[in-house]
């Protein structure tokens, strides 16, 4: 095997884009995957495959979803998603500390990105199901998600391998980075460990697409904080910050919200690290339409405060810094019939019961008599004169309490009722690599470029900080994994053969 113009680190959605746009260019392109076969696909495995995109319409969406029916444009309102409202939802979420030069190519890349993708022969679909409710027969659309990978995130990587594979594409499975191969003047390969052998493999250019930090407990607990060493982890168990461990080696810049991550309201019973068959559904994301108390039977959130969208990859963080690190979802009969699909796996934490005095019974770790006053009071404060409609920001509220509930708020006071219990799973993290926004290539701590280095995917740093809007993560990958390989790949045709051959050591 002789050297590649381009090795790309990693094999989920960022990396495949990068690998695609690489080899569109005419350069030869070898994957490395620390996973198994049967693992690979890093965090977007694992996804739901809801991917935020620009459009302006149905005609939009018909370009990348030809297969679109007749009768399911005739009876949904898909509305439109504008740059101007994804760059208002991004720099909302982030409190407007998202990089602007990196939130504007994400943004004004994002719908022609997807018509690239569309146009490799990936398949996309409308999110019927999780992201709009059918009222008086008619679907709509709202918070931005509209477009999913078909197949979800199990999907994707089934799509992006099978085209990597048929378009020449080189993907080595069980084969770990261990290091960059690097001169003092640019990368010119990478180490790698297959079994129990290492390997020199020479490469013109290098693209970092490993994932972040989140499956590393101890990275987790020095830069998240204490207590995150306690929290589940979503997705793969591979993403232990390798990929910006190694940029950092050679003097690669840190950026970002690195004390920041993506967690949400997870099973609390679920294993330490996501489950293939069970993939997304450990999480809980139907609290809108209910009520989350703590060990001590409070509130401890506005439940209603906006779209699960823009709530749900922030409250991972509120449970975790809960009594005992838990809560208790608590929904009545009225909306049993919105709970998304998840509520009803086999592998859940759930107790239901006739009355809402049994039930305060049956909640593992909760003070019972605190949580009938609590719910006593929340009942008593919504304001039932206003209408409920679960696909718009309603404005059915609480008034009087210390912790409102700005929309979607019920009366909980119809049986049965059921309760889930939740802990915190983090999903990825903030933090990560410096690269240029243009090109995606990784700069050092003199912020300078670093020759023959790119980077795409979670370890890009400055998108994120604090919140994330859903579904930016799958179109943030595939936007700076496009721009990283097609850099990668001019940048290896003006290079000539790295210094070193192929070497075992």
């Amino acid at each position: 095997m002789g050297e590649h113009d381009v090795i790309v680190i990693g094999a989920g959605n960022a990396a495949f884009c990068a690998a695609l746009a690489a080899r569109e260019k005419g350069a030869s392109v070898l994957m490395l995957e620390r996973a198994s076969e049967a693992e690979s696909g890093g965090n977007t495995r694992f996804t739901a495959g809801a991917i935020r995109v620009a459009y302006r319409g149905v005609d939009d969406l018909k370009v990348l979803m030809p297969d679109l029916t007749a009768d399911e444009i005739a009876t949904t309102d898909f509305g439109t998603y504008t740059t101007d409202q994804f760059f208002d939802d991004m720099f909302r979420v982030t409190r407007y500390r998202t990089d602007p030069e990196l939130c504007e190519r994400l943004v004004t890349r994002s719908f022609e990105t997807l018509l690239w993708l569309r146009g490799k022969g990936v398949r996309f679909a409308p999110i019927y199901g999780r992201q709009a409710f059918k009222i008086d027969g008619r679907f709509k659309f709202w918070g931005g998600l509209t477009v999913e990978a078909w197949g979800g995130g199990p999907g994707l990587i089934e799509q992006h391998t099978a085209i990597a594979l048929k378009q020449g594409i080189d993907i080595r499975y069980g084969t770990r980075a261990l290091s960059l191969i690097y001169d003092g003047n640019r990368v010119r390969g990478v180490r790698v460990k297959h079994g129990q052998e290492l390997f020199d493999l020479p490469a013109k250019s290098v693209v970092i697409a490993a994932g972040g930090f989140e499956s590393n407990t101890e990275w987790r607990t020095r830069y998240l904080g204490p207590g995150w060493e306690l929290a589940k982890v979503r997705g793969t168990r591979f993403n232990t910050g390798d990929g910006i461990a190694m940029a950092l080696d050679i003097g690669a810049s840190p950026y970002g919200n690195w004390s920041g991550c993506h967690a949400v309201g997870w099973d609390y019973n679920a294993p330490e690290f996501g489950d293939l068959t069970v993939g997304d559904n450990f999480q809980k994301h139907s609290y809108p339409f209910g009520v989350m108390v703590n060990a001590h039977g409070r509130r401890f959130v506005d439940e209603g405060a906006d779209f699960r969208n823009y709530t749900y990859a922030k409250y991972g963080r509120v449970i975790l810094e809960q009594p005992d690190q838990f809560a208790w979802q608590i929904f009545d009969s009225k909306v049993l019939h919105l709970l998304r699909g998840e509520y009803r796996i086999k592998r859940v934490t759930k107790v239901t019961a006739p009355t809402l005095e049994e039930l305060a019974g049956k909640l593992e770790g909760v003070n019972p008599d605190t949580v009938l006053a609590e719910i006593t009071a929340y009942n008593a404060a919504v304001r039932t004169d206003i209408p409920f409609n679960a696909n718009v920001k309603d404005g059915r509220r609480t008034d009087g309490l210390a912790i409102p509930k700005s929309n979607w708020a019920n009366r909980i006071n119809e049986p049965p009722y059921e309760a889930y219990q939740v802990g915190c799973g983090i999903t990825f993290t903030f933090g990560g690599l410096r690269v240029v926004p243009g090109t995606a290539q990784v700069v050092d701590t003199d912020h300078e470029p670093i020759p023959g280095l790119y980077a795409a995917g979670e370890l890009v740093g400055g998108l994120f900080y604090f919140n994330y809007p859903g579904g930016t993560g799958l179109m943030s990958g595939a936007v700076f994994g496009h721009t990283a390989g097609s850099a990668a790949a001019d940048a290896a045709r003006v290079n000539g053969p790295s210094a070193s051959p192929l070497t075992r050591r």
